[in-house]
């Protein structure tokens, strides 16, 4: 029996339980990963696991005098490999709370979230993604590679995207039996086999709108509002072990986000970028809601935008139209500190987040 002397959101056992889990799985990565930063950096300063090369040059081979100005000297001087924060804490945590449930304590039961139909498929892209990632960056501390600075190609990291997608597709559509996708307001569309390769194509353009991770601070607030917008889409489609795992990702982001706010003490690297689009593609899948991605994730697509606008305007106007690109780089160039740069566009993800999760739910 409900008790209507109680707030509706105490009326429900369930809902309680289910509410306590996610805010308790976020806060659980979040000190996991902030105790476990020291380690980190005291081990990555101590190996020196830097870039050797200093980026100079475009992806068109062309000179970029504005970046170079604000962070040649950093490049060379703060360790990668932070990202692996935002995606070994939330590894351990899933499997941690999974060892403890088959202890066969109740509370452990409730609190475990890896589950097949909600968590498989995020964790595999987050950890697949995050081990292309994790290459790319050790290639860039020795200085080895054939990229721009050191590292793996370009083409080669987008492959590897490509197949991430490609199997996560087949999966989908397969497996799962998925065919359609959610139009919010107008219900579903069919795509039939071609939901395969509208899979793939997600998945390499979030990875591309990964160019975002050039400031301090920036990816880390970006990829917070992002997982904790679908989080919440999750937790309000009934999805509550995807909600947990979003949960669990924004808690390690955080933590890393309180050490790379300027003066960063690493930065993320491939090795978190290709981990988070990864993951990220899958949950905005996995909860239906793939096309409010362009909006909740609106900083990924004008940082994109913004490269793709540059090399077309340097092509056939032969002339920039930004001073640098990603556009953060442009705001730079105009005078703008890194950090107003930084917080402005953090209060444009969250007004943007807010609107996409209005718009999914309402759907």
């Amino acid at each position: 029996m409900v008790n209507n002397n109680l707030p509706l959101y105490l009326s429900d056992p369930a809902l309680v339980i289910n509410t306590l889990k996610v805010f308790f799985i976020g806060t659980i990565s979040f000190l996991i990963a902030f105790f476990s930063t020291p380690l980190l950096t005291n081990f990555l300063y101590k190996h020196k696991l830097w870039k050797k090369n200093a980026r100079t040059k475009s992806i068109d081979g062309k000179e970029i005098p504005v970046v170079s100005k604000f962070h040649k000297e950093e490049e060379i001087k703060v360790p990668r490999f932070g990202g692996l924060l935002v995606w070994v804490i939330p590894s351990i945590v899933i499997f941690l709370f999974f060892l403890l449930s088959k202890t066969g304590v109740d509370i452990f039961k409730k609190i475990n979230f890896l589950s097949r139909g909600q968590t498989w498929l995020p964790l595999f892209a987050l950890i697949a993604g995050a081990i292309v990632g994790f290459v790319d960056d050790f290639l860039q501390t020795k200085g080895k590679g054939k990229y721009i600075g050191g590292g793996l190609s370009l083409k080669f990291r987008l492959f590897s995207m490509f197949l991430i997608g490609f199997v996560g597709g087949l999966w989908f559509y397969y497996k799962l039996g998925w065919e359609t996708i959610h139009i919010p307001g107008n219900g579903d569309i069919y795509l039939g086999v071609l939901y395969i390769p509208f899979f793939i194509l997600v998945m390499m353009a979030t990875y591309a709108g990964g160019v975002i991770d050039g400031l301090d601070g920036l990816a880390g607030g970006a990829f917070t509002t992002i997982f904790g917008a679908y989080g919440a889409i999750a937790f309000f489609r009934g999805q509550i072990d995807l909600a947990a795992f979003c949960a669990s990702i924004a808690g390690a982001i955080l933590a890393f986000l309180w050490f790379n706010i300027p003066p960063a003490r690493f930065y993320m690297g491939e090795t978190g970028v290709m981990a988070l689009c990864a993951a990220l593609t899958v949950v905005a899948f996995l909860s239906n809601s793939v096309l409010v991605l362009p909006i909740i994730g609106i900083l990924l697509v004008i940082e994109v935008l913004s490269v793709i606008l540059q090399l077309f305007w340097k092509k056939y106007f032969k002339r920039k139209l930004f001073l640098a690109a990603p556009i953060h780089h442009h705001f730079e160039g105009k005078g703008w500190p890194h950090y107003k740069v930084t917080m402005r566009f953090w209060v444009i993800g969250v007004v943007a987040a807010i609107v996409g999760i209005a718009i999914a739910l309402l759907g």
